[in-house]
């Protein structure tokens, strides 16, 4: 583990037209201490070419791949058994950072004795204009407050593996809110910045499709991944319902 160094963990599938961009925007990071780990869930597009000639030129990218598709949960495990940071920080390969990102979430950490930060961000579209919202963050968030509903962004997350050994994503969806809890369940609170540094890309899709399939998921990492009994679980996912329609209206 080299100290001060971020291991930023990028998994990848077919991403060719937004990978370039994604790499960019760690390129122009005012802390430059960082790798990338990049690793490519066996795409069949040309982005593993893209993503080649960006490591050809720049050593701190890393560029892995699967023999076989995986998904995402054990695609972001390949890289962080890769990464070689005291940090570890999550950015999909179509979204982007602010190039102050880092910087400031360390200077936060430090400043705050914080083992998991976390931050706002603003959503955009396909095209990279902004969809008209932000996603604003609570200051802080224990276990138990997590339980109620994920305000935590994966691609704003910075952990320090110092401090937390155990990172890594459960094989089912919401995997990164499976993680958060795991994380928090052992006593650590997450502390939050209320700034945009970085924006997260929606694709298209049924929204009401999403909706549903999002709420069965909490229900699944409630019972299945955090085994919770039923009237826990009834209550936090009360509470996820809550929060859900809040966001919406």
């Amino acid at each position: 583990m080299e100290e001060g160094l971020v291991s930023v963990i990028t998994p990848m599938y077919n991403a060719e037209k937004l990978i370039a961009k994604t790499i960019e925007s760690v390129q122009a990071q005012t802390y430059q201490n960082w790798e990338m780990v990049i690793v490519d869930d066996v795409s069949t597009d040309g982005g593993s070419k893209i993503v080649g000639e960006y490591a050809q030129a720049d050593s701190r990218i890393r560029y892995l791949r699967h023999e076989s598709n995986q998904g995402v949960s054990k695609t972001r495990n390949t890289a962080l058994q890769n990464a070689r940071g005291q940090y570890v920080a999550f950015l999909d390969s179509d979204d982007l950072w602010k190039p102050d990102k880092l910087e400031k979430q360390l200077a936060f950490m430090k400043e705050q004795g914080a083992s998991f930060c976390y931050c706002a961000c603003r959503v955009i579209g396909q095209d990279g204009q902004s969809a008209g919202k932000t996603r604003y963050v609570p200051p802080s968030r224990n276990y138990g407050e997590l339980l109620k509903g994920n305000v935590i962004p994966c691609l704003t997350v910075v952990l320090d593996r110092k401090q937390i050994q155990n990172i890594h994503m459960p094989d089912m969806p919401h995997e990164d809110y499976g993680a958060w809890l795991d994380i928090l369940k052992t006593g650590i609170t997450a502390y939050g910045m209320n700034e945009v540094l970085a924006e997260y890309r929606i694709s298209g899709g049924s929204v009401s499709g999403n909706k549903l399939a999002a709420a069965k998921w909490t229900w699944d990492i409630y019972r299945r991944q955090q085994g919770l009994g039923m009237i826990k679980s009834c209550l936090c996912f009360g509470h996820y319902v809550v929060g859900a329609v809040r966001k919406r209206y």
